[in-house]
């Protein structure tokens, strides 16, 4: 487990569109990796582009499910439904790239 600083608190947004089941599989799989990896360290903003579209602009969002993490810099996206675990937490700076 790699965390930058104990007190950091990881902010992540997650936009998706609607209830469908790749939306439901990111969450869960977002859910999961923080879990192991950042323990009570994030917070997870879920943000409904159907209910909410002109929140995309801000985060330039064009695609969903979209990870965006805010907090700690810098800030990272990952586009899919997030089920590539190793990819996941090295694109949001959570475990260094294995060489």
């Amino acid at each position: 487990m790699v965390i930058e600083e104990k007190d950091t608190v990881w902010e992540l947004r997650l936009y998706i569109a609607g209830n469908t089941p790749k939306s439901n599989l990111a969450l869960s799989n977002l859910k999961r990796y923080c879990e192991a990896n950042l323990k009570d360290n994030y917070v997870i903003e879920v943000i409904d582009l159907l209910v909410h579209p002109q929140l995309a602009e801000g985060d330039q969002i064009l695609a969903v499910p979209t990870l965006v993490k805010k907090v700690p810099e810098p800030i990272r996206k990952i586009i899919g439904d997030l089920s590539n675990e190793e990819k996941v937490l090295v694109g949001l700076n959570i475990r260094p790239a294995v060489k």
